[in-house]
Order: C-alpha cells, then structure tokens, then sequence
C-alpha cells in the first residue's frame, strides 16, 4: 500500500491536464499520481497514455459526477492517504509535506486542505475555498479570505494551522479509511458542495478537518462549469438545501428552512433585478427539487448514519451569514463576530 495517492478526477479536460498535470508530477515526490477519467469523449486517455506515461489511469465508463467518480476511483486506490486535486490545480514544491504531517499528528485528523490561491491573480485567496470553509446557520457556505463574492488579498493573515468546518473539494488530503467510514460522497450530490456535507458528518463523528497555509496551490476554478451558469446556480443552492435536510437536526428543520426560503427569495429578486431569469429559475427549481424528494433525502441521511457513533465536532456557525455581510457590512473573515 502507498502511504499518498494524488488522485484528479478529469471529464473531457485534455487542455487542463496538459496544463496542469506537469506541476502534480514535477512535485509529486513520493506520492502515486492517478487520473480517474469520467468517461471523457475526447482525447484524454490518449493524452494521458501518450504524454504522461506514469501516471496510472482508472477509466470509468461513463461520467458519474464529481461525487460518485470520485467515490468510485478511491474505492479502487490502495493508499493510506488520498489527495483530491482538481484538473485545473497548479501546486507548489512540497505542497504534500504540510498536509501529510498534519494527517500523521492526530488520529483525530480525518483531512487538511492547503492555502487555495487564485491562478490567475496569485496575490489572492481563490473562490472555492481559500483558507478553509465554514457554514452559517442557514447552510451558506463562506471561507477564511472569502464571503460570497468579496475575495481578499493573501497577507498572511490566514496561515497558521487552523480547525476548519469543510475542506475544499478543489484539493484537499483526506485518510482513506476515514473517507470509507464515512460512507463516502453522496453521489446524488453528483457535484458542488459535496465535499461539505462530507465534511460535515466526518464533524459528527468527532473528527478535525484542518487547514495549513504551510501548503499552496493555485487553482484556475470554473474549469467544468463557470461561476454564472445556471447549472451551477441550481447545483449549489439545490445541494445546499440537500445538506441541510440531511444535517440538521429535526427539532430545527421547520425554523432553518422557513427562514432559508425568504432568504433564496431574495436571492431569486437579486437575479432578477440583474437580468439573469435563467439564475433566478435555478433558484426557484432547487426548492422544487427539496420539495419533491424531501423524504427520500431524509432516508439517506439514516442510512448514511447508520453503524456510526455520533460524537460532536465542529457545528455550522450561529449566525447568518446575509445579515452580517449586506446588514452589517462584515465582508472578511475576521469581522465575522456574532452579536
């Protein structure tokens, strides 16, 4: 068994991996380099096969998803440690070292998830994850060096090593079997926010997620789906609202999800008001969605609890997040200070 497999999981991505794929074997060390192919119909496997002789391909034969491709691929990887990395990752020499160091320190470690800078502005924390995620009562998502949309400058003010609520999907190291025991991705997540839920019950079970700004990796983002699409629109707040079904307790469903409504109101006025109906539909068919499924969503979560002992870790902040950042024009990280 390898101690570290880095694992990227690649859809019909042949210019990303000959971008980005050279940075993951010129810093790999150690480390055993995987592409896990989602059924692409371009040329990646020839790509791979002809360019990157030593990297070792899983073909799957169609294109499950980022959470059930990744959920089958690691089923098939035989290694102590399993790093995620996105295809449009560029890392850094000794990226994996921080990260391994930490997983080793603590049985109680589950992942770590190194500094996320922008690939195209370096000097900047990038959207999908920067220095560690957390949540807000109402299941929105937020970073160390991100709220929604205001992304800071990296001055170092978020490097020291840090308990965070999720690690981001884009790259982060996680104990395989850890992974296992928490029954994996929910595949009907099939892509966006995933790895939070994840993270989330990987925080029932009493387990850290942890960051390190001891490692960096530069991230292109919106390789596969871009920030404005529609379809990332309704993945997001569909998963979302899924998460939080999943999650929550029940003596707390009725009040989180009466006030989650208003606020994806306002979200469907703000598309609106910005011309973008498609974004503001997506808001409208994500609720529909919940609405439709709300008992199967709710079975999944029992049986993904099943033969696990839940302890307490880390919890969704109390606070809301809209209130602090449009109300109280708290825009970082660390003005983030509930009333």
């Amino acid at each position: 068994m390898a101690k570290v497999a880095i694992l990227i999981l690649n859809y019909n991505g042949r210019d990303l991996l000959l971008n980005f794929l050279p940075s993951i074997i010129e810093h790999a060390g150690d480390c055993q380099i995987i592409v896990g192919d989602n059924g692409s119909t371009d040329d990646s496997i020839a790509i791979l096969e002809n360019s990157f002789p030593t990297v070792k391909i899983i073909k799957l034969d169609k294109n499950f998803g980022y959470a059930e491709g990744y959920n089958q691929c690691i089923n098939q990887v035989d290694a102590e440690y399993v790093a995620l990395v996105n295809s449009d990752v560029e890392v850094t020499p000794r990226w994996t070292k921080p990260l391994i160091a930490l997983l080793d320190s603590s049985p109680e470690i589950a992942a770590v998830q190194p500094k996320i800078l922008s690939y195209k502005n370096k000097t900047h924390f990038e959207y999908a994850g920067a220095s560690g995620g957390f949540l807000d009562s109402f299941g929105y998502p937020f970073c160390r060096g991100r709220i929604f949309n205001t992304v800071e400058e990296d001055k170092g003010q978020y490097t020291s090593p840090y308990q965070i609520f999720w690690a981001s999907g884009a790259c982060f190291m996680i104990k395989k079997s850890v992974f296992i025991e928490a029954n994996c991705f929910d595949k009907e997540f099939f892509a966006h926010m995933e790895e939070i839920d994840l993270c989330w019950r990987l925080n029932s079970l009493g387990y850290k997620i942890m960051f390190t700004g001891d490692s960096t990796v530069y991230h292109l983002g919106a390789g596969t789906l871009k920030y404005a699409s529609s379809r990332k629109t309704y993945l997001n707040f569909r998963n979302s609202l899924m998460m939080l079904l999943k999650n929550i307790p029940r003596q707390f469903l009725f009040k989180t999800f009466f006030i989650r409504w208003w606020l994806d109101l306002l979200s469907v006025l703000f598309y609106l008001a910005k011309l973008q109906p498609l974004n503001a539909n997506a808001v409208i068919m994500a609720h529909w969605y919940i609405l439709l499924n709300a008992k199967k969503i709710k079975s999944v979560s029992v049986v993904q609890s099943q033969s696990r002992q839940i302890k307490s870790g880390l919890s969704p902040m109390k606070i809301s997040l809209v209130w602090q950042y449009y109300i109280k024009g708290r825009r970082k990280y660390s003005d983030l200070v509930p009333d």
